[in-house]
Formats: C-alpha cells, structure tokens, sequence
C-alpha cells in the first residue's frame, strides 16, 4: 500500500473515529489549498485557465470512483442535499405517485421527499430489520412506486445494503433507483454502472477526505433532461463562455445542474484528495478499513456491557460501528469520550465509531483502553 502516513499528521493525543461526520484532510488538500491562497494573493485570477484543469481532473477522478460512463454524468454540487432536491423536484410528479426509502435514513434522504406531499406523492418507510432487508425494500415497490432512494449504508446502525441486488430489482419493476452514497463513496469501491442506479450523489467531507461545501450528481444520460432544471445562470449553458449568446439551451451534459460559479476552492481541496484515494486504490483502501473496523469490533465484543448495534458480518457494513455500554447514558459516555479526546458522534442506538484506512493502531487501542476502563466502573 501506498506509503500514506505522512498525509494525516493529526494532534498526537487525537483518537480520531468520526469520518462517517467530517473527516480531516490530508496533508496534499491542505498545501493545494495554501498554494490557491497564494496565487490569489500574488496574481489574482490571471491563472484561471489552470483552475479549470484542476476542476476537469477532479470530475475525472469523480467519474473513476463512482466508475460512471462519462465525466458527462458528473455535477460538481454543493451538497448531497442539493442533489437530491435536483432528482425530487425535477421529476414530473403525478398525484399518487409513491417513494420507497428506510425508516433509517439521515433527514436528506427523507426530508425532500416528504416535501412532495402536497403533489400527492406519498413517501413509503421500510423497517430494515431482519435478515434479508433488500427483499423487503423491493417488495414495498407496488405499480405506483416511481422511486425507490436509499442510503447506500444506514448512518447510524452502518448497515450497508446490496446495492446490485436493488438496482436490478428496480429495474425489474421499472422504478428509478436512486443511492445516497454519502456513507460508502470513499470508504469501499462504488459503482453506479454494475448497480444500475439512475442517481447517484455524495458529499466531499466524510469519507473522501475533502471540505464542506461541495459533491458529487452523477446522473444516468438517459435521464439528464428529463428532470426539470431549477436553477439557472451563466455556467449551466450549453455554450457556458460565448456571453453574448441569445439563443441559449442548457449543457447536454450534468455541467446543467451547475448554474453559476464554481467552488474552485473546494475542488483544489477535494481533488487533491482524491488524488490520494486513487494512489492507495480503493480495494486497498476497503480492506483497511475493515481491518480496522473488526478491530474494533473484537475489542468492544469483549467489554463486559457493551452492546453492539451495527451489523457484525462484514458483508453488511463499511466502516461504522455503533455501540453502547450498559448502565452508560449515550450523552453522558459521548461527553466523556470527547474530554479524553475520542472523536466519534452519538448516533442512533449508541456511540458512533467511525475509523478511515490510514487510522493508526494506537489510536484504536487507546480507545478500547478507555472503554474498559469505563466498562469497569
């Protein structure tokens, strides 16, 4: 594996478990980032040429990851959010119209759908529990299901479902597929083609290392125009740089969906980042991560009280792994874990752990330390 560990250079002290929230950068995002300030300062935009063959590379990079046909299915976005409201509110709904999503999804996936409720689309919540959760997803698909969004893996119980078992049974029953990615892009290989999904977004600052504030829309060709834009200005044009242009149409590629200026910012960052991903290669990356996550596993198994809420077969998750310990109040065992410097989240049933590939041993064996001492008394 690609020799990685000179790129994360946290605070020694930090036991960093918290990638499924906001991940920190790598070193190479951080110089991109200063080198951009730099040039800011000394020449302004007089590089911007340059600038747009850094955006280019990352849509390359996002097409790879995503394994999409064309980087002509790639929107940089501003959010998965902002992604999701391009799908729901640019499809031509009619009144009795049904979506099927979990009754585990993170707000975005639910929220924007619920939002079409005085359309008269009717939202449909699935339970996951129990041992085949795809089987139950399709079977909620009736005739008036024109939808199905579902997280690729669950935020707080990390349950990671077979996306190709999904996309092929939507496909069967003529219902659109979409994935929130935002729990495996990053994590472990996704590929939009082989689980046959017409969308397909994420956001840059969990697992692929990157800033806030931008994502990826990869859109199927064969559906690009028939959602209906909502936002428009100068860079969504077919013809983006001819200003003078009376005669406008929007881009026959994804660029439709990005109506105004790039964040040049963010994708100097983000591209740097993935730049990174692909020096590992993301099978590599899978396998670490699982490592690290039965690391985990092993060691919270162990803990007398310790109650794991996340899938224990490997096959069913990516890399969260959520817990709680008995006569231990959520709140209270997050606070202390956040003093003694444990970054993780209170999700769900329990606390959130959240490792990424380049987590070092120390930082997982100091934690399981600190648990036992807590499991103790």
């Amino acid at each position: 594996m690609y020799a990685f560990h000179d790129e994360f250079t946290q605070d020694p002290g930090l036991r960093y478990l918290n990638h499924a929230a906001v991940a920190p950068w790598p070193r190479r995002a951080a110089l991109a980032v200063s080198r951009f300030a730099e040039q800011n300062v000394l020449l302004g935009a007089r590089d911007y040429p340059d600038w747009l063959l850094v955006e280019q590379r990352l849509r390359e990079r996002l097409m790879r990851l995503l394994n999409a046909p064309s980087t002509a299915d790639i929107a940089l976005v501003k959010n998965t959010s902002e992604a999701l409201s391009f799908v729901a509110f640019g499809l031509d709904w009619q009144a009795g119209e049904q979506i099927v999503i979990s009754d585990e999804e993170f707000p975005s996936n639910r929220i924007v759908w619920e939002a079409l409720k005085p359309l008269g689309v009717e939202v449909i919540q699935v339970n996951l529990t129990g041992s085949n959760p795809e089987q139950t997803l399709l079977a909620a698909c009736g005739p008036r299901t024109r939808l199905m969004s579902i997280s690729a893996v669950q935020y707080a119980s990390g349950l990671r479902l077979d996306l190709e078992r999904l996309g092929h049974g939507c496909r069967q029953r003529g219902v659109l597929f979409c994935v929130d990615a935002i729990q495996q892009l990053g994590a472990l290989p996704f590929d939009a083609q082989a689980c046959d999904c017409a969308f397909a977004m994420a956001d840059g600052h969990k697992w692929l290392l990157g800033p806030e504030g931008l994502g990826v829309f990869y859109c199927r060709s064969d559906l690009r125009e028939q959602l209906k834009l909502h936002e428009y200005g100068w860079h969504m044009l077919e013809h983006a740089g001819d200003y003078n242009r009376t005669d406008w149409q929007p881009a026959r590629t994804a660029r439709r969906f990005e109506c105004g200026s790039p964040n040049m910012l963010g994708a100097m960052a983000l591209e740097a980042s993935l730049s990174l991903l692909e020096e590992v290669g993301m099978v590599e990356v899978g396998k670490a991560l699982e490592e690290r996550v039965q690391w985990l596993q092993d060691g919270l198994s162990a803990l007398p009280g310790a109650s794991l809420h996340s899938p224990l077969n490997p096959a069913r998750r990516a890399g969260i792994l959520t817990f709680s310990l008995a006569g231990r109040e959520n709140q209270a065992l997050f606070e202390q874990l956040k003093r003694e410097q444990v970054i993780c989240a209170q999700r769900g049933a329990g606390i959130r752990l959240s490792p990424h590939f380049y987590t070092e041993p120390r930082v997982i064996d100091e934690t399981l330390a600190l648990l036992r001492q807590l499991a103790a008394g």
